[in-house]
């Protein structure tokens, strides 16, 4: 467990202001009518008023981290506000009055504060407070979206790069060669297929999440053109008809490309992917074959992409299991009315 020191040392120096604070509330003579200073009186008063200001305002500091940490700002506002303002309240005319009473009992101190007085203070410190944790969650929220668009820019760049790849574009355009002599129909739909994709590609460059309807729309093309390609060494099975959710646009597509870059597809070890949902989860799985050394074009940022992205998408993370067969789950994301 690690100190930090410069947190050690803020809380010191705003420790020390409120027991400054104290002493010239004492001076000022309020709470503590015709002191004197350098009297025992004077003394009481000015270590309640720094005690009273440094359970009020580190108390109240904590209580509001804490509420805010169960009740983010951003999605309870109205409860955080209630909550928050119901807690500091009650927290802190119980500590004025609890430090009243134990000053008054060991030491035979009246205090003058009024039930006013302490209410006023008390709402002071509370707009204080639950307005410092709104303005820190409100800076973290403009972080996030900052991020995640710097995140959703990878992705893209990501996919675009696993499109426009010299192995994608020289294995797609042989493809297309050995279609073309074979079958000039199927070679027509080839280049069409092709096109859809890559006009899927520019489409979402701007958008976070889209229907899985067009994503799998999308994914139809794409993997006609992997099954030109690999014929029956790819065996896919999807099945996702009648499922209500929006995706992170070409997530599926990716995963169906890391599963073909990372494993052996031939004849004699075919590869399987399969596409399903499982409870809240759309699942891509596929049976483990790895390639011998360095996967094609492998950059090792696409999963890590995946889960940043899904962090701000949805509050359940994303699943990654590794046994017999490496296995991807995607929180489902319910479609906004």
């Amino acid at each position: 467990m690690t100190i930090d020191r410069k947190l050690i040392i803020e809380e010191g120096k705003s420790v020390i202001v409120l027991i400054i604070l104290g002493i010239f509330m004492a001076w000022s003579g309020l709470g503590c009518n015709n002191c004197s200073f350098n009297t025992p009186h004077f003394w009481r008063m000015a270590s309640l008023n720094a005690l009273m200001w440094i359970t009020l305002w580190k108390g109240n500091s904590y209580l509001a981290d804490l509420i805010s940490w169960k009740l983010p700002w951003i999605k309870f506002p109205v409860q955080r506000f209630v909550v928050g303002l119901i807690a500091t309240i009650v927290y802190s005319l119980l500590a004025m009055y609890t430090i009243i009473a134990l000053y008054s009992w060991q030491f035979e101190v009246k205090v003058s504060y009024s039930t006013g007085y302490s209410i006023l203070i008390t709402i002071i410190i509370s707009l204080f407070m639950h307005g410092r944790e709104f303005l820190i969650n409100w800076r973290q929220v403009a972080i996030d979206a900052e991020r995640l668009q710097k995140e959703n820019i990878a992705a893209h760049y990501e996919s675009l790069k696993s499109q426009i790849n010299p192995h994608f574009l020289f294995n797609t355009l042989n493809v297309l060669t050995n279609v073309v002599y074979e079958d000039q129909d199927k070679a027509a739909k080839f280049i069409k297929q092709l096109s859809e994709v890559y006009r899927y590609v520019l489409d979402t460059r701007d958008r976070e999440v889209v229907p899985l309807e067009e994503e799998l729309k999308f994914l139809s093309s794409y993997l006609f053109l992997q099954q030109i390609r690999f014929a029956d060494k790819l065996k896919l099975n999807i099945q996702l008809e009648g499922v209500k959710s929006m995706v992170a646009p070409l997530v599926l597509q990716m995963l169906i490309e890391n599963a073909i870059k990372h494993n052996i597809v031939s004849e004699e070890n075919p590869l399987t992917i399969s596409v399903y949902t499982s409870g809240n989860f759309i699942v891509v799985e596929n049976n483990l074959q790895k390639k011998m050394g360095i996967s094609e074009d492998s950059t090792g940022i696409g999963l890590n992409n995946i889960c940043k992205r899904y962090e701000f998408l949805s509050n359940t993370k994303v699943e990654i299991n590794q046994n017999e067969k490496f296995i991807v789950k995607l929180p489902v994301i319910p479609v906004q009315a």
